[in-house]
């Protein structure tokens, strides 16, 4: 079943909803709900926004990109990232 079966009442039917996405060639999602706040105010500076690397699609690509990893850095493991993130909190 997809999500056009089911009513999206709240959050957390969101995250199972995503969490609960596979492909044919067994891609598998893992959802959370973050519940914890992200200050307000922060600003991005220019230099700083253009040196995310950012590959845009040729359709609308100031909406659609991906974001590509740092070229100094090897892409991090799920498990590496989330308790980055963590500890950045």
């Amino acid at each position: 079943m997809n999500w056009r079966g089911r009513p999206l009442t709240g959050h957390e039917v969101l995250v199972e909803l995503i969490g609960a996405t596979t492909t044919q060639t067994g891609l598998r999602v893992r959802a959370e709900l973050d519940r914890g706040r992200d200050p307000l105010g922060v600003r991005v500076g220019d230099e700083e926004l253009a040196a995310v690397p950012l590959a845009r699609h040729a359709v609308h690509g100031e909406w659609n990109y991906t974001l590509q990893p740092a070229a100094d850095k090897p892409p991090p493991t799920a498990r590496s990232s989330s308790t980055t993130l963590e500890a950045q909190r």
